[in-house]
């Protein structure tokens, strides 16, 4: 079986020569503020004076506080790059499949086009030598199936 046995430094049993003995003649040369400093209040800025409360909340409330933070920081990276990334996708299906559908559309009315006015043409060179005895009015009536129309003014 084992036995555990303290063993003291030499260090430790020797008394110190410090504060200890003298509390009379014992002051704080240590202190950031004193009655003879230069310390003006009126330079801080307001990030310094609201870092220097810190010490007001406790150490468990400052780490909720900042788990709150980061989560809702990570949260809102989070969603801006999901929303971003969306967007690089949408607009490059756009690009790629918009794009030509919207050519293929144009050409494609193009040449509605260009097959009515065709028509119309051939239409219009029917009336033409259909006969003399008729008015145009009343020509281009026949054509559309309107046989009372008038001429306009």
């Amino acid at each position: 079986m084992v036995q555990l046995v303290e063993v003291e430094d030499e260090h430790f049993q020797n008394p110190q020569v410090g504060p200890e003995e003298d509390d009379d003649d014992f002051t704080d040369t240590d202190s950031e503020i004193s009655n003879d400093s230069n310390y003006d209040p009126t330079d801080e800025t307001l990030a310094e004076r609201l870092y220097a409360l810190r010490d007001i909340v406790p150490p468990t409330t400052r780490g909720w506080v900042m788990d709150k933070v980061q989560t809702t920081t990570d949260a809102v990276k989070t969603t801006l790059s999901f929303c971003g990334r969306a967007a690089w996708a949408l607009s490059v299906s756009a690009l790629l499949i918009g794009v030509p559908f919207a050519l293929a559309y144009s050409e494609d009315q193009q040449l509605s086009a260009m097959e009515e006015e065709q028509r119309m043409r051939e239409m219009g060179s029917e009336l033409l030598t259909s006969g003399a005895e008729k008015s145009t009015a009343e020509r281009v009536g026949a054509a559309l199936g309107q046989e009372g129309a008038k001429p306009a003014l």
